[in-house]
């Protein structure tokens, strides 16, 4: 008994013992390599690399593992499941008598399980990490006019965002330059603003969210100011005065009395504004800007005003444009003293009533204050004066990592220099001078005090963020504009090369190791990772899925980058690819794969801002497909179209649809809802021509629009005319994918075809060896690229011609609808009845994104449509065919088959010759039998802004008796144009018709008509 006694006892004073020892590290050298070599597999699955075990330190009397990792392993995107694995993998390693302890594994301070983001967890959530703005209930613009409404969107959010870089004042030089090198056709000054201004900002916009960006956001060289001090070419400010009359504020407000701006110059400083008291009668005093526009055009339009504590919540401006009204309420209580932007409209050249801008003081903020200043309207020419400080600057550059020690200053050069403007589109220019521009103060745009512009522009978008957020919930005890903003997102594109063609990929970057790992509203920081994750995960998921399999996803860093640990708002910085690699930039020069990453990144922010206020994820829809147009009545027109489905987002099915119209060379209206149909009936007056879009909705937002379709009925028609739009095709320039030593972008083959509009492109390649090294930015070896066109927009595939086809068809006598190619090949509408069916094919032509991971696009002859124009040939009809790759898409094309040719030889009555007809840009009439066909004409066969540039256009030859030559190239004599007779009648041109200059369009467009008049089919 007493053995027994003493036994229990020894064990429970052992126990006791063992409860007092401090936690050991285990000095296991083969443990730790086993463990380290166990999670570089599971860091392998998604990203390159590897990670290290740095001990592992046991708590007998807690029972309590930890085992601390570097960081590399916090580079994965944890998931409740993947920390659960992983954390078996490692208990599995254990020795039997360590299994059942709680394990803990650290990695950059944090266990991994705390990695996970909030939106992904199945347990608990980090209340610290919602950086909740739950005081914002009325955010800073409302669009009143959209006839739908985002009840689960990014609705009354605020984003902050930049695209990369810009042209910038180096004083060491004492010139403007780029911040990084001309290679493949682009600069990364430019670049990111291609994925950012068309796509990723009007994603956001369209799914609810105030979007402020740093840089100028219009390409238009012109810019009209109009204001209450002095408004410059003939533009007016005016007001009518009721009840509450305008009268001088006390204060500073937008003058534009300069023709550019010195260092610390602020244009908001130099004027003044107008205020009046708001009133909820309709007796309203109304501000009014007339702008004198240089040209029609679509242009960006911003307004300035002024905050007080007493300013109305909903001032409401109303902007008179082509195509009608469009009204919106600002919150006057935030944004005063810069460029609020509102919307992009169409305006016609000169000033007139139908297009100006008002602000009434009609209010439901009873007593409240209206201010109004300047309208700014177009994006302009930059006007900051820059040349080398005269104290001396800053030595070296700093990057973006900008904590180490502070740069020297160096003596100022020994010359006298006089300010320089860049003399650039504004757009061009980096955030530094626009910031300038937009009356925000020194402090925020110059830490370096005027010595560094380059470190000035990549630290001011940060300092920005925090002056946009300044006095709101977000930023309580700063000055600033008392906007309240819920993230900031820096977009890049990353250096480095791949020699073996393979990937460089994707990384994101953030910071939490700042201000003790909180924002000053006491947020945890960690809520950036947060952000990082989830947008990385849709972009990774997107790419894979969509375009290359093999994508890579690098790492998440937890790095002290100006841009992601200055802004005081949950901030991510990405590197999206390089685009120093070949590789990356096959892909990133392609228009479809800039949509698709936006929309991924659009969806990642939509998560996390879902996560943060607890609201319901809804993807806005894809555009739709299909759209066709017919007349049902003598002034009645049907459309119809298909949804289409995101394979990757099941929320995003559209519940609703709106159909925007233009009339003649208008704009187009504010929209109308079509509740669950896939079709309607709208009616029109004869003689009109009326353009059409649809766009599908949901309660997350609206999707982009589809192509335009345009219809005409005259009154007095010689027939009806069917126009099927089969130049749907965008794409990068030609290239091709050889390992060997010279490889490149060879757009003088094939330019690609921008998707409405370019304006990253610098010039063309010029240098193809791979093993040329990079010397500095003015000289980067392979990849380098030409400056000629850096300035200069270039014109895409604008998915609107119909109208611009049917304008000249009316003006002939004809009437006519339009279709999609898609909606005749899948049999959605039938081509019989139609007197002439005239066929877009632009630059359509069969293409791969990059490798060819996904399947081809855009044959200009998909078997559907064949069938279907054989159909109408059949039946005696006349057809007109236009396109620079009609022929050598269906010869020169190793996907194309015997049947493709056999087809267009027997059908079309063509074969090919060439692809190379002609570079000039000149045609002419040649004696045949069909007399219709004369004169000379000109196509635009070089990079312009007005329409997109045909390089090569086909040499095509008749191919049977009854098919003439009809045109030919001026600089060969090849064969342009091919017309036949016989049971039908065809047209078919190696030029598209859309191509040739506008003074000679509606000339060819009647000679092809009264060919078809005048040579009725032998049926």
């Amino acid at each position: 008994m007493k053995s027994i006694l003493w036994d229990v006892l020894a064990c429970c004073l052992l126990s006791m013992f063992f409860t007092q020892l401090p936690a050991q590290e285990m000095d296991d050298p083969g443990l730790k390599k086993v463990m380290s070599d166990s999670l570089t597999m599971y860091i392998r699955k998604q990203i390159a690399g590897k990670t290290t075990v740095k001990s592992i330190v046991a708590d007998a009397g807690k029972k309590q593992l930890t085992v601390t990792v570097d960081e590399n392993l916090a580079y994965l995107p944890f998931t409740d499941k993947l920390v659960s694995q992983i954390e078996t993998c490692v208990r599995n390693l254990l020795q039997d008598s360590l299994k059942k302890y709680r394990l803990t594994l650290i990695s950059d301070g944090q266990p991994i399980s705390e990695l996970i983001p909030n939106v992904y967890r199945s347990g608990k959530k980090d209340q610290s990490r919602i950086f909740n703005n739950k005081a914002n209930k009325v955010p800073l613009v409302r669009r009143e006019s959209q006839p739908f409404q985002i009840r689960d969107g990014l609705a009354g959010r605020h984003i902050a965002l930049w695209p990369s870089h810009g042209w910038y004042y180096e004083q060491k030089l004492a010139r403007w330059e780029w911040q990084r090198a001309r290679m493949f056709q682009t600069v990364e000054d430019l670049f990111p603003m291609s994925f950012v201004v068309p796509y990723l900002v009007p994603m956001l916009e369209n799914a609810g969210a105030n979007v402020l960006l740093p840089r100028e956001r219009d390409y238009h060289r012109e810019e009209v100011i109009v204001d209450n001090d002095a408004s410059r070419y003939g533009s007016i400010y005016r007001e009518i005065n009721n009840a509450e009359s305008w009268s001088q504020a006390s204060g500073c407000g937008f003058a534009e009395k300069k023709n550019f701006y010195l260092n610390g110059e602020n244009p908001f400083s130099e004027g003044s504004f107008r205020q009046t008291r708001t009133t909820t009668k309709k007796n309203t005093s109304l501000a009014e800007w007339i702008p004198n526009m240089p040209e029609k055009g679509d242009y960006a339009v911003y307004v300035s005003y002024k905050s007080f504590p007493n300013s109305t919540t909903d001032a409401r401006y109303t902007i008179y444009h082509l195509g009608g009204k469009t009204e919106f309420k600002v919150n006057q209580k935030m944004g005063g003293g810069t460029w609020i932007y509102l919307g992009t409209f169409t305006f016609g050249k000169g000033a007139n009533e139908a297009c100006r801008i008002t602000l009434s003081n009609l209010s439901d903020n009873k007593g409240a204050i209206v201010t109004a200043d300047a309208v700014k309207i177009g994006g302009g020419i930059g006007n900051i004066a820059r040349s080398p400080n005269a104290d001396g600057y800053m030595e070296g550059t700093s990057k973006h990592l900008d904590g180490g020690k502070r740069e020297s200053i160096a003596p100022g050069l020994p010359i006298p220099f006089s300010p320089e403007v860049s003399g650039r589109p504004r757009y061009t220019e980096g955030a530094r001078y626009w910031l300038q521009w937009a009356g925000v103060p020194d402090s925020v745009y110059s830490h370096t005090h005027f010595n560094n512009d380059y470190s000035d522009d990549f630290q001011s978008r940060g300092y920005w963020v925090n002056y946009l957020a300044g006095g709101s919930p977000v930023l309580p005890a700063k000055e600033g504009l008392r906007i309240p903003v819920d993230l900031s997102f820096a977009f890049h594109t990353d250096a480095g090369d791949s020699p073996n063609d393979s990937i460089v990929g994707t990384l994101g970057i953030y910071m939490t190791h700042h201000n003790n790992e909180v924002f000053e509203n006491g947020q945890s920081r960690w809520a950036s990772r947060d952000l990082t994750t989830l947008v990385m995960d849709e972009i990774v998921q997107e790419i894979r899925s969509s375009f290359e399999p093999k994508w890579t996803r690098r790492g998440m860093w937890n790095k002290s980058y100006s841009e992601a640990r200055m802004p005081n708002v949950p901030s991510m910085l990405l590197e999206l690819l390089s685009h120093e690699n070949y590789a990356d930039m096959r892909y990133g020069l392609d228009p479809k794969f800039r949509f698709a990453v936006s929309r991924a990144i659009y969806k990642g922010m939509l998560r996390f801002l879902a996560g943060q206020y607890n609201s319901k994820y809804v993807v806005q829809p894809l555009p739709v497909e299909s759209f066709s147009s017919r007349f049902v009545g003598d002034t009645q027109v049907q459309l119809q179209w298909k949804a289409v489905n995101d394979s990757l987002e099941p929320s995003s099915q559209p519940t609703s649809y709106v159909l925007y119209k233009r009339i003649g060379d208008g704009g187009f209206d504010n929209g109308k809802v079509i509740k669950g149909k896939t079709s309607c009936t709208v009616d029109i007056d004869k003689d009109k021509i009326y353009s059409f879009k649809i766009m599908a909705a949901n309660d997350g937002g609206i999707s982009f629009p589809s192509e335009i379709l345009s219809v005409c009925r005259k009154s007095y028609e010689k027939g009806v005319a069917m126009i099927v739009n089969g130049f749907t095709r965008v794409s990068a320039p030609a290239s091709w994918p050889a390992k060997d030593t010279i490889t490149g972008f060879a757009d003088f083959i094939d330019h690609g075809v921008p998707d409405k509009v370019e304006f990253n492109y610098v010039g063309s390649q010029y240098e193809f060896y791979r093993s040329k090294a990079w010397t500095d930015d003015d000289a980067p070896g392979f990849g380098g690229s030409n400056a000629n066109y850096e300035q200069q927009t270039i014109a895409g595939n604008t998915f609107d011609y119909p109208a611009l086809h049917g304008a000249c068809i009316a003006e002939a006598g004809y009437s006519f609808v339009s279709a999609s190619k898609s909606s005749i090949a899948n049999q959605q509408l039938g081509l019989e009845g139609y007197d002439v069916v005239d066929l877009i094919l632009g630059k359509e032509r069969e293409w791969t994104v990059s490798y060819g991971a996904k399947s081809p696009q855009f044959k200009t002859f998909p078997l559907g449509l064949q069938e279907a124009l054989t159909k109408y040939c059949q039946e005696g009809g006349n057809l007109l065919a236009t396109g620079a790759y009609l022929a050598t898409d269906l010869w020169d094309n190793p996907r194309a088959t015997k049947a493709d040719r056999d087809w267009a030889t027997q059908i079309l009555r063509i074969k090919w010759r060439t692809n190379n007809g002609a570079v000039a840009g000149r045609f002419k009439a040649v004696a045949s039998p069909f007399e219709a066909f004369k004169g000379q004409f000109e196509y635009y066969n070089e990079l312009n802004e007005e329409s997109y540039a045909v390089e090569h256009p086909d040499a095509i030859e008749p191919s049977s008796r009854e098919a003439y030559t009809i045109f030919r190239y001026s600089e060969n004599n090849l064969s342009a144009g091919v017309a036949f007779k016989g049971s039908y009648s065809s047209c078919v041109l190696g030029i598209p018709f859309e191509s040739v200059k506008p003074a000679m369009r509606s000339n060819l467009m009647k000679a092809v008509l009264l060919f078809f008049e005048t040579n009725k089919p032998n049926k």
